[in-house]
């Protein structure tokens, strides 16, 4: 078991073992308990009720949120031509060809999301092994391989607090949904909008309770626990 600094067990403390908390509260006590220099990013996590190995129980979908994530979000952009003209008009940070996978596999990798024109994907492909494993990889199924008139409305939700949320190999998912410095009802807004939109991609094969479990924490403090009916509540009452 990893061994817990002092600051993390000093603001451990205020956690009730086995209390199941309210969203506002939880944020609350999340934000009491941030002990960082920095500005801390607020976590949402959900074990899920559905097979990581199972096809038809993936869930993967993007998030607009609704206020950001609170950080500039680096966009890079493979395209060609028009699309690169696009995308550097929609404030995309790097646009380019070749000239950029020659970087990445040359191990630059100063950008947070990338978009892909479907004509630059048997090029791209080749950088899935680096890209892959750091969710940095272009997909059709996120919404970030898209024609290129397209691509500055997805440039734009970047850079605005687009987040992507998947299924990892053990049934969780991990989803920042702000700053510890948000306003509580900022942070509650995009909690509701996440889990809106987890709810709406429930697969096909689901079966049983969709979500299982679910906690609150910021990068460096303890979690939380969320009562998952009054979690589900606020997303409900939110969307209205």
């Amino acid at each position: 078991m990893t061994k817990r600094g002092k600051k993390y067990q000093e603001a451990s403390k205020i956690v009730a073992e086995g209390k199941a908390y309210a969203p506002d509260e939880a944020i609350e006590l999340a934000k009491e308990a941030a002990y960082a220099k920095f500005d801390e990013t607020v976590e949402l996590h959900l074990k899920m009720g559905v097979n990581p190995r199972s096809a038809d129980q993936q869930v993967r979908g993007v998030i607009l949120l609704p206020n950001g994530l609170g950080k500039r979000t680096r966009v890079l952009v493979f395209s060609q031509g028009e699309g690169i003209r696009a995308a550097e008009e929609a404030g995309a940070d790097y646009a380019g060809a070749d000239d950029l996978i020659k970087q990445i596999e040359d191990g630059w990798l100063e950008f947070d999301v990338s978009v892909a024109t479907p004509d630059m994907m048997p090029k791209v492909a080749k950088l899935g092994r680096i890209l892959g494993r750091r969710g940095l990889m272009p997909n059709p199924k996120s919404g970030t391989v898209v024609p290129p008139q397209d691509l500055g409305r997805v440039v734009d939700e970047a850079r605005k607090g687009r987040a992507e949320f998947r299924l990892d190999r053990t049934a969780i998912i991990h989803l920042p949904i702000g700053k510890i410095s948000f306003e509580k009802d900022r942070l509650l807004e995009n909690l509701s909008a996440a889990v809106e939109a987890i709810v709406r991609a429930k697969p096909s094969g689901a079966k049983g309770q969709y979500i299982r479990s679910a906690s609150l924490s910021t990068s460096m403090g303890p979690g939380f626990k969320l009562d998952i009916a009054s979690m589900l509540a606020l997303s409900s009452s939110m969307s209205r």
